[in-house]
C-alpha cells in the first residue's frame, strides 16, 4: 500500500494493499478502495463509498459526498463504483438520498473535468461524460453513451445505449438508444459513427437507419410512428426490439424529431 504521509485516512476505511493515496488526499468514512485504484493529490472520498479496482481519481474530485437534495436528512446511503473508471479534475459524484439507496457507476467510464453525477444515478459501462456535463438525480445511463461538453440531463431521465448528446444540448425527456441528440431533446439522427466503432456491420446499421426514418425523420405523434414501425418492420432485429421496448416503457416522454432549425444551429 502506498499512502502519502500527508493523506488523511479514516480508521474505518478499508484500503487495499495495492491501492495508492497521493498527497493531501482525504478518505473520510467507512470507505472501501480496491486494488490498483489511485487517488491523485487533493482527491476526496467520503461516506459509504465502495470503489473497485484500477480506478483513477484526479485532483479535486469529490466522490460520495451527501446529495444536493433538500430532503436529505443524513440517511445511510451509498456510492458504488466498479473497475477502471477515470474521474478527472473537479468531478462530483454524490451518494443516494434515501436510506440504503445508492448511486451506481459501472466499469470503464470516463468522467471529464467538472462533470457532475447526482444522487441515485445508475450508469452502465464505457460511458463518456465530457467537461461540465451534468446528470440530475435518478438518471439512468446505458452502456457507451456519450455526453458532450456542457450537456444537461434532467432528473429521472433515461439515456439508451449508444446515444450521444452534442455539446450544449439538454433534455428533460428520455433519449432513445442509438440516437444523436442536440438542442432541446431533439433527435437529429442515428449515431452511425459510434455504432461502427462498436462493431455494428452495415446491414445492422441499415435496419436501424430505416427505423429512425420512420420514428424521427420529422416531429410527429410518437405512438403513430411506433405503430407504423411495427407494421412495416415488426421486431425485425434485436436492435429494433430494444428501440421499441425503450419507447414503450418511457414515463417521461421521448425526444422527438426536428421541427425546424433552432437559432444559431445549421
Amino acid at each position: 500500500m502506498s499512502i502519502h504521509p500527508t493523506a488523511v485516512v479514516d480508521p474505518r476505511a478499508e484500503i487495499h494493499a495495492e491501492a495508492e493515496l497521493g498527497p493531501f488526499t482525504v478518505v473520510d468514512g467507512p470507505v472501501k478502495i480496491g486494488a490498483g485504484t489511485r487517488l491523485m493529490p487533493h482527491a476526496v472520498v467520503l461516506g459509504w463509498t465502495e470503489i473497485g479496482e484500477g480506478n483513477r481519481i484526479h485532483s479535486g474530485a469529490v466522490l460520495g459526498d451527501a446529495p444536493q437534495d433538500i430532503s436529505y436528512s443524513g440517511a445511510r446511503s451509498y456510492l458504488r463504483i466498479g473497475d477502471r473508471n477515470v474521474f478527472r479534475e473537479g468531478v462530483q459524484v454524490h451518494r443516494g438520498t434515501t436510506e440504503d439507496s445508492a448511486t451506481v457507476i459501472g466499469n470503464d467510464n470516463f468522467l471529464m473535468a467538472n462533470s457532475h453525477v447526482a444522487h441515485n444515478c445508475r450508469i452502465g459501462d464505457r460511458m463518456i461524460l465530457t467537461n461540465n456535463a451534468v446528470l440530475g438525480g435518478y438518471v439512468e445511463v446505458g452502456d457507451r453513451v456519450v455526453l458532450s461538453a456542457s450537456c444537461a440531463v434532467h432528473q429521472f431521465v433515461r439515456l439508451g445505449r449508444f446515444a450521444i448528446m452534442r455539446g450544449l444540448s439538454a433534455t428533460s425527456r428520455d433519449v432513445p438508444p442509438f440516437s444523436i441528440i442536440d438542442w432541446q431533446h431533439t433527435v437529429r439522427g442515428l449515431n452511425v459513427v459510434g455504432l461502427r466503432r462498436a462493431g455494428f456491420d452495415e446491414p445492422r446499421i441499415r435496419v436501424l437507419k430505416n427505423a429512425f426514418q420512420i420514428l424521427f425523420r420529422k416531429r410527429r405523434n410518437l405512438t403513430a410512428a411506433v405503430n407504423e414501425l411495427e407494421a412495416v418492420a415488426g421486431e425485425s432485429s434485436e436492435d429494433v426490439r430494444e428501440l421499441l421496448e425503450f419507447l414503450r416503457s418511457s414515463k417521461r416522454g421521448v425526444c422527438a424529431g426536428p421541427k425546424g432549425h433552432p437559432p444559431g444551429r445549421p
